[in-house]
């Protein structure tokens, strides 16, 4: 699963309407383009391919009185939130997600409802839980990892990569759970998204012709 298509669906959901430098701005408010191919290229492409594919609808805006070319304001559409919302779904819930893609999912956990995003990272835990049984249940030798040598500690990084993930996950079911944050049918959601004109304290440089579309 690719991280932008996740971040780029979510984006522009989060605003009803959005042209490419409003997603770009918002994604690099968020980092990322640190932690994700979320670059300025993949985003645009990524706009125009999924408008290709039914899941945006792309309006042309007229340019301002000020000059310049018009530019492009993109929408999601009905299969597009089917899309996005199956994307955040398996993104939550796969055990060795990467990273990247397990980081998007994060920043839209909350579209889902509080139980449904509970059950997904219930079954993150149990699926790292499985995995790491399975592992150690035929390549843990008696020695330990050191006997075969520095060959072991690929195994040591992945159980204990597996440990850590589940622990982090079981944490953040206990803050979900008491209470934390504001899911899907609860109220005004935190608003994690830039406001036309807002200033963006990370962007990576200024827009330029091409940012229009």
């Amino acid at each position: 699963m690719s991280a932008i298509r996740l971040l780029v669906l979510g984006a522009v959901r989060q605003h009803g309407r959005a042209h490419g430098y409003q997603v770009r701005n918002d994604l690099e408010f968020w980092g990322a383009h640190e932690w994700s191919n979320a670059k300025p290229g993949s985003i645009y492409h990524a706009l125009k391919q999924m408008a290709k594919q039914g899941l945006l609808v792309a309006h042309e805006i007229a340019p301002s009185t000020a000059g310049g070319p018009p530019r492009t304001e993109y929408e999601i559409t009905a299969d597009g939130t089917e899309e996005y919302l199956a994307l955040l779904r398996r993104a939550l819930t796969v055990h060795d997600q990467r990273t990247d893609v397990l980081s998007a999912a994060l920043g839209f956990i909350v579209d889902l409802p509080r139980a449904e995003a509970v059950t997904l990272l219930r079954e993150r835990v149990r699926g790292m839980e499985e995995w790491r049984a399975t592992v150690t249940g035929y390549y843990t030798p008696v020695e330990g990892p050191e006997s075969l040598g520095h060959i072991g500690e690929i195994m040591r990084m992945w159980v204990d990569s597996a440990e850590f993930g589940a622990t982090w996950t079981r944490g953040l079911i206990d803050r979900i759970e008491g209470g934390a944050y504001t899911f899907a049918g609860e109220g005004e959601p935190f608003v994690g998204v830039l406001a036309e004109g807002q200033e963006n304290p990370y962007a990576t440089g200024e827009p330029h012709v091409g940012d229009r579309d």
